[in-house]
């Protein structure tokens, strides 16, 4: 097996971008990538041949809502989570950490872990740092994540102070848990917290780097901050996280942030935006964001982005998409999730292809001077 498990290939001259490949063993993945969620071991409405048309090389799936159903134990027993989606490329497993912050009203925290009741049932849990490790094991993804506190915004500095020291405190139960008990192949990573305040994301994320994780998380953003604070956090932290290790900007987000985040040296994201978003009629273009509901297209007979090479655009009018939709037809989940999936990923090989060229800032410039806040 390849010793290296990240390389940076190419450096921007006029950023921090940089282009880079992480060797799993289920496949290369070239970065920046946007991984797709699968929460639940699926990416919604999205079979997986579509996905890998798509030329996806990386999908997200959760360690909380698949540890509640099915169960891990019933995923390893049928022999992993690739198998059992039928998913030959690499998966990075979410802790569960944001999941139990989601659901606030659930959940009780301590030292020890986290105490919750499902949302499915009302059934009683406990997930210890210990624990979230485990199910990942069991679930066999390429890439574990740290089981964390994600801070709320907004939160005082005392309170996402004691909250970053939990989670330091958690990532050094969570490696030692990992080291004694991973699969061969996998890779851990630390996830930085610290809210917005510069000197509490600065100590954890070089604590973080004095554990020598695989890769890092940046944390606890897009969580309701002014988008500024989240690009200033960004900058501070990757800063102080390695060169030669990925770097992940965790659930982010819309097509602006991806430039900022590649912008300041980030090399993986995710995000629900574009698949939920599909669901919900709204469908990203060159152009801006469409709103496929609108009457204005009940009679327009043009492609969703003149600009775009997806089978949707080149088949499809806005005026059939409306109906679909109007009509909650299946397909149109279908359809408008292809369509902004393909958006996504197209825009990241574009990234890619600019930082290669070092033309990233004229690429991003260009990019977003047709797009940027427009609603169509």
């Amino acid at each position: 097996m390849r010793k290296d498990f990240f390389e940076v290939i190419k450096s921007s001259s006029e950023c921090k971008a940089r282009v880079g490949r992480i060797f799993t063993e289920h496949g290369v993945v070239d970065t920046p990538v946007f991984m797709p969620v699968g929460t639940a071991g699926t990416v919604k409405a999205m079979p997986f041949e579509f996905l890998e048309q798509l030329g996806t090389k990386i999908i997200l799936a959760n360690t909380y809502h698949l540890y509640l159903r099915p169960g891990d134990e019933l995923i390893s027993e049928l022999g992993g989570l690739h198998k059992f989606i039928s998913w030959n490329g690499a998966i990075l497993t979410d802790s569960g950490g944001f999941q139990v912050f989601s659901h606030r009203d659930l959940r009780e925290i301590d030292e020890k872990g986290v105490h919750f009741k499902s949302h499915i049932d009302g059934s009683s849990h406990f997930i210890s740092p210990e624990k979230s490790m485990q199910i990942q094991i069991n679930l066999g993804s390429d890439v574990v994540m740290n089981f964390d506190e994600c801070t709320s915004f907004p939160a005082t500095e005392k309170i996402a102070e004691k909250s970053m020291n939990l989670t330091l405190d958690w990532a050094v139960r969570c490696k030692e848990y990992f080291e004694r008990n991973k699969k061969s192949y996998q890779k851990l990573f630390g996830i930085v917290q610290g809210s917005v305040y510069k000197n509490l994301r600065i100590k954890c994320a070089e604590e973080l780097v004095n554990m020598d994780f695989d890769g890092y998380a940046i944390g606890g953003l897009s969580v309701g901050e002014p988008k500024n604070l989240m690009y200033e956090m960004t900058d501070i932290t990757a800063d102080v996280l390695p060169w030669d290790k990925p770097r992940y900007l965790m659930g982010v987000g819309t097509p602006e942030d991806l430039f900022e985040g590649v912008e300041r040296g980030v090399d993986m994201f995710d995000c629900v935006m574009p698949t939920r978003n599909a669901r919900n009629g709204c469908l990203f273009t060159s152009r801006g964001k469409v709103i496929i509901k609108h009457a204005k297209y009940k009679k327009d007979e043009s492609p969703l982005d003149p600009d775009c090479s997806c089978f949707v655009c080149r088949r499809y009018s806005k005026a059939y998409l409306r109906h679909l939709f109007m009509s909650s037809e299946i397909l149109s989940s279908i359809l408008n999730t292809y369509h902004n999936l393909y958006f996504y990923l197209d825009i990241m090989q574009k990234i890619r292809h600019s930082i290669k060229l070092d033309s990233f800032l004229n690429f991003k410039k260009e990019f977003l001077k047709k797009y940027k806040s427009k609603v169509n």
